[in-house]
């Protein structure tokens, strides 16, 4: 029974490696399971019951409204332009200051991908903007590229990222946290993200110096040039896409000002889409057209994230009816070293192979981040790590969205920017890991 579900695993993940519909593949493989399963141990409500796990991630009222409104908000700030603005603010600066453009490009759409949390979505949103800007400095577009695409799994801490609110609920079910609120588990992730973006950010620097990728690189005169210089800034909207987030942060738990239960992230998210629909007033924007962008954000949100989320869960369901889930668990509580390792190591390798890490870290989620406690951790530490490392190695797998919008803005291959991107990719993983597990 077990090798056959760790067959049935392997050949999910494969399938997922050759771009099979994720999803797909995950409800299937789960369903076979529970079938052998229920076949095996002659219990009628096996596969029942991973349908119910399905079912209950399509309405789980703490997950949903989360991802959807996110998505939402992050449809309409790109529509208005408000996106536009936020990211010449923060680019011209780096005018001024040569050395720190390839590492603050990577900070700063790592900033933003917290705001924005769609690596593809903010690859389409800054890439369009910060790589003309990049090149408009003399930086060789294979590295502007690769600044751009370095930054991508700052969604790693963003309210609305799917794993945040599910690493939440986990370890409200098991008493670990006093209410299912995905800030705490942000918060404990903050620091150990931060300092592996700046560590990996750093790294790409040291390459573009050592390549002559860097500012100054290309000697040629671009029409980005003028068109940057022109670009007129409105302090008003670039300011208005990080407000839910500011909302969030000082109505957390940890901070305090604004009090929780009220500014929910779909009360804030709702709030900045609200200030954008003003703001495309303002400009003459169809508000009518604004709402239809928000609601397609959101139906996008359901269908790529929340049918996945409910895709793994019955995976892991599938896993847990054949018996696979407690082989697994039982083979780890006997180091807590082997758990801290396939909790990165998994996830961050088929990210790289597949170009997204959310099945194999959702899978983990589920299936073995619940029993945390008996590998001597907590769920928001190894539930993070799983979901950061999915993060991390997307951003240096060749065929992921983010990496093929980016090569096709800066017009080089995806191979070549992902060639810059792993040594500090490896890096920022390594050092998010040993910070999770030491100050998380």
């Amino acid at each position: 029974m077990i090798w056959i579900g760790l067959a049935i695993v392997l050949v999910t993940f494969w399938l997922i490696y050759k771009n099979y519909e994720a999803r797909l593949v995950l409800t299937l493989s789960g369903v076979l399971m529970a079938l052998i399963g229920e076949a095996a141990l002659g219990s009628p409500t096996t596969v029942g019951a991973a349908v119910d796990a399905f079912i209950k991630q399509l309405v789980n009222g703490g997950l949903v409204p989360v991802i959807v409104t996110v998505m939402g908000f992050g449809a309409v700030m790109t529509y208005t332009k408000c996106s536009d603005h936020l990211v010449n603010a923060l680019v011209r600066p780096l005018t001024h200051v040569p050395a720190i453009v390839v590492p603050g490009a990577a900070i700063i759409t790592w900033g933003l991908n917290i705001v924005l949390p769609s690596a593809a979505g903010v690859s389409a949103a800054v890439g369009v903007l910060l790589i003309p800007a990049l090149i408009a400095l003399k930086v060789r577009p294979v590295m502007a590229a690769a600044a751009v695409f370095l930054g991508t799994w700052g969604s790693v801490i963003s309210p609305g990222l799917m794993f945040n609110p599910q690493i939440a609920s986990i370890a409200y079910k098991a008493g670990e946290i006093p209410t299912a609120d995905s800030m705490i588990v942000i918060m404990q992730e903050a620091i150990p993200a931060a300092l592996g973006i700046l560590i990996a950010s750093l790294i790409l620097a040291a390459i573009s110096m050592l390549l002559k990728e860097g500012v100054g690189s290309v000697k040629e005169e671009t029409e980005t040039d003028r068109e940057m210089a022109n670009f007129r800034i409105n302090p008003i909207m670039a300011i208005i896409p990080v407000i839910p987030l500011f909302l969030l942060v000082i109505a957390s738990k940890q901070v305090g000002w604004l009090p929780t239960k009220t500014f929910s992230v779909p009360v804030c998210m709702l709030i900045g889409t609200a200030l954008g629909m003003v703001v495309g007033l303002i400009h003459k924007q169809d508000v009518g057209e604004t709402s239809k962008r928000f609601c397609k954000g959101a139906g996008d949100g359901f269908n790529n994230v929340v049918i996945l989320i409910a895709a793994a869960a019955l995976f892991a369901a599938g896993m847990k009816s054949i018996g696979l889930t407690g082989a697994l668990v039982d083979a780890m509580k006997g180091s807590q070293s082997v758990a801290m390792i396939a909790a990165a190591v998994g996830p961050f390798l088929m990210a790289v192979v597949s170009g997204s890490g959310n099945a194999a870290a959702l899978a983990f989620n589920e299936a073995i981040t619940p029993h945390a406690a008996d590998f001597g951790m907590t769920i928001v530490q190894l539930g993070a790590v799983a979901q950061i490392a999915a993060g991390i190695g997307r951003t240096m797998s060749p065929v992921a969205g983010g990496v093929i919008i980016l090569a096709g803005i800066a017009g080089v291959n995806p191979m070549q920017v992902v060639k810059r991107t792993a040594l500090p990719c490896v890096a920022a993983v390594i050092v998010t890991t040993i910070a999770m597990f030491t100050l998380g």
